[in-house]
């Protein structure tokens, strides 16, 4: 079973090694990486070619965005199963896609989400934020409940069936894709109780209140669009579920 990474690129020449390294380091090596660069000003893609020698297809030009970008990433994709590492992200450790892929050959599922860390940008080791999943039931769509995003890994038929990103959404087309995939009852999940990936702190949905703002708007639009009933009360749930995360951010011992 071959599992592609997707991973969205611009001026990230910064942050880029570590996020491929982790990828390349891998336990699990049928991997396949799709890197779709914005047209990068700074050294994002000779870092790339030098850092990544495994399995890589490289697409460098402008585009509309990070969705457009991972769109086309899903589009050039050639794996049984899609993922993602963001060019700030990376992979908590070097057997998780190892995991991932038993869990996908072993049982009848669609896909499989786990738990993610918000780590400080300088200091990789300080958990900032951490949030943990739980199994997937369909009445907690109506709670605002969502998996991490980046720690989503798909079988590439989910897109074929469901579509990819709507550009339409600046920032919450995540959340509106996640919504038609979860409302499916014919698509099974499974929940890896573990960290998948972590994040530095600082990403486009919770960069400014003026992003906030617009995250809530889009998330409040993706709830209609989707039929989820109550949903000023759901995006009230779903944003104050949050806080938590912030409160516990290290796991509850034993996990």
């Amino acid at each position: 079973m071959k599992i592609s990474i997707i991973t969205a690129t611009y001026n990230s020449e910064q942050s880029i090694h570590s996020a491929l390294n982790s990828i390349s380091t891998q336990t699990y090596k049928n991997v396949e990486l799709v890197v779709i660069d914005g047209g990068s000003k700074d050294n994002t893609v000779p870092k790339i070619k030098e850092t990544f020698t495994g399995n890589l297809k490289l697409i460098s030009e402008k585009d509309n965005g990070i969705y457009d970008a991972l769109n086309k990433g899903i589009a050039t994709a050639t794996g049984d199963v899609i993922g993602f590492v963001h060019s700030d992200d990376f992979l908590a450790s070097r057997e998780i896609l190892s995991t991932i892929a038993g869990i996908f050959q072993e049982e009848n599922v669609n896909g499989v989400y786990g738990d993610l860390q918000y780590v400080n940008k300088e200091d990789t080791s300080k958990v900032i934020r951490y949030w943990k999943s739980e199994v997937f039931k369909p009445e907690l769509l109506k709670k605002g409940w969502m998996p991490a995003h980046p720690t989503l890994f798909l079988k590439k038929e989910v897109y074929e069936k469901h579509g990819l990103f709507n550009l339409n959404y600046n920032i919450a087309a995540d959340y509106d894709l996640m919504l038609r995939i979860f409302r499916d009852p014919t698509l099974k999940f499974k929940y890896l109780p573990e960290v998948i990936t972590k994040m530095r702190v600082g990403g486009a949905s919770n960069r400014s209140l003026k992003n906030i703002k617009l995250k809530s708007q889009e998330d409040l639009r993706a709830l209609r669009a989707n039929g989820i009933k109550n949903p000023l009360k759901v995006l009230a749930y779903k944003n104050f579920s949050k806080l938590g995360q912030f409160v516990s951010p290290q796991p509850p011992k034993g996990e």
